[in-house]
């Protein structure tokens, strides 16, 4: 990030988020609305953003739920049906992980409370999700006793299949979770698709099953680089949506976003209210105390960027990944399995399809100092293994040709490595009565004589630093 806002940042570094009267700067970060002030007419999304007048005293305690000026810049961005006196429902949270938690007990809570007005059981709710989903889904169904219903991923498909996650939706299901952005192969899964599938089945049923989506990854590049795709708020089976700011928000990792539909999709009783820090606070965080240097961080990216600024570095990013597609393509060693639409990043396996050799080349990898990470597929993709190389902001071209020269090398240290050949001996035994009882007993071991020995005779051809060696095993 630039120095200014590393500045700013440092002096707000002892600033508690939570302590509204303390520091009533950093509330008012948190506390005004946003409105676009002048609209792209091909996408429909706004340029740049002005500050509204504060909202009035006795809605401005509702700050850190509904009212936080980047919550209401990321609901505009997300199409959130909010007008421009109205403030968006949502929340800034440590990260991704707990805007999902936060997010999925909202969905627990309408399910329930829902399923206690019909007289009807309300003790097995579940989630459906693709296997492809980032750990953190796993752990809000541990946490919070959730059954997690895994759509599995198949040869050449890999994120949920939205046609077999409708077919596991039943009346116990609080939510289906799509991915805008998978972790492990950075595709956007159709989430209009979902949406039309899963209003036909809450039509046919009675039933009336939300989506959630997991933008955490693509919740920043989907709206300057695709702002045809219809992912967002715009379905109206989208009730809530989370974002990382500290991935393509383009802030320090400590930062996420959650953005509920309308205010309503977000239960009453899930916002606590205290006033022991002064003025009567309402909060929905699973933890309380944290710093503001992220929010305030994150604020002046929006501010310093604007549209034009994120849609130039989003398609900075594509380029270079664009680059590191082909520069991998052109060895003739690997398949592509990410999509060019999606998160820029590049996931790429061994065409032979060697487990062994993807593990390789990630340890040779790391003497030049880039981490690629190696890794297999969750069910039903186990027998894929796949490297993977995101892009960030500041992976320009001249770093992707370094990488490419890097990765060359890599490549011609497997390819040169000495592969001794192991030669294979022979033994005849038989097995004779042995000479004495044992004093307890028990059954003696029998003797073994060893008869013949043989060493099969083995020719093997050793491609060593290019030159090629006869090596001859007879012994």
């Amino acid at each position: 990030m630039e120095p200014e806002c590393d500045k700013l940042m440092m002096e707000a570094i002892n600033k508690n988020y939570a302590d509204m009267d303390e520091y009533p700067v950093t509330t008012e970060l948190q506390g005004c609305q946003w409105r676009p002030m002048s609209t792209n007419p091909v996408r429909n999304q706004p340029e740049r953003w002005d500050l509204l007048p504060s909202i009035p005293d006795n809605t401005h305690i509702l700050c850190k739920v509904a009212n936080n000026r980047c919550v209401n810049i990321i609901a505009h961005l997300f199409n959130a049906p909010v007008n421009e006196k109205e403030a968006a429902a949502g929340v800034g949270t440590v990260g991704s992980s707990e805007a999902i938690m936060l997010a999925g007990l909202a969905f627990k809570k309408k399910w329930q409370n829902r399923r206690k007005a019909e007289g009807k059981p309300y003790d097995k709710p579940n989630i459906v999700t693709g296997a492809n989903v980032q750990v953190c889904w796993e752990k809000f169904a541990r946490y919070f006793e959730v059954e997690l219903k895994e759509v599995k991923l198949r040869e050449g498909y890999y994120v949920m299949d939205p046609v077999k996650a409708v077919e596991m939706v039943d009346e116990n299901t609080i939510c289906v979770a799509a991915i805008l952005g998978s972790t492990l192969t950075g595709e956007f899964e159709d989430i209009k698709l979902l949406n039309e599938l899963l209003t036909e089945k809450n039509m046919r049923t009675g039933w009336d099953t939300p989506i959630h989506v997991d933008a955490a990854s693509g919740g920043f590049i989907a709206p300057f680089l695709y702002p045809e795709l219809e992912w967002d708020f715009r379905l109206p089976l989208v009730k809530s949506i989370n974002v990382s700011g500290h991935k393509y928000g383009l802030v320090y990792a400590g930062i996420g976003w959650v953005i509920w539909r309308d205010k309503e999709d977000l239960p009453e009783e899930l916002i606590f209210h205290i006033n022991y820090l002064g003025a009567d606070q309402p909060t929905f965080t699973l933890n309380f105390s944290k710093g503001s240097s992220q929010i305030i961080a994150q604020y002046y990216q929006f501010l310093r960027l604007g549209f034009e600024g994120y849609r130039k570095v989003m398609n900075n990013c594509m380029e270079s990944a664009r680059i590191l597609r082909e520069g991998l393509e052109n060895t003739g060693r690997f398949d592509i399995i990410s999509k060019e639409q999606g998160v820029p990043l590049v996931a790429f396996s061994f065409k032979d399809k060697n487990k062994i050799l993807a593990f390789k080349l990630s340890k040779n990898l790391r003497r030049f100092g880039w981490i690629v990470p190696a890794y297999t597929l969750p069910a039903d993709a186990e027998h894929m293994t796949v490297l993977r190389v995101v892009v960030r902001e500041d992976f320009g071209r001249p770093l992707a040709e370094k990488f490419l020269s890097h990765l060359r090398i890599a490549l011609h240290e497997l390819d040169s490595v000495m592969e001794v050949p192991i030669p294979t001996i022979r033994y005849t035994m038989e097995l004779r009565p042995a000479d004495h009882v044992e004093d307890d007993g028990a059954l003696p071991l029998p003797n073994v004589v060893i008869l013949k020995q043989e060493v099969e005779p083995m020719d093997k051809s050793i491609t060593l630093t290019g030159l090629l060696f006869q090596n001859a095993i007879t012994s």
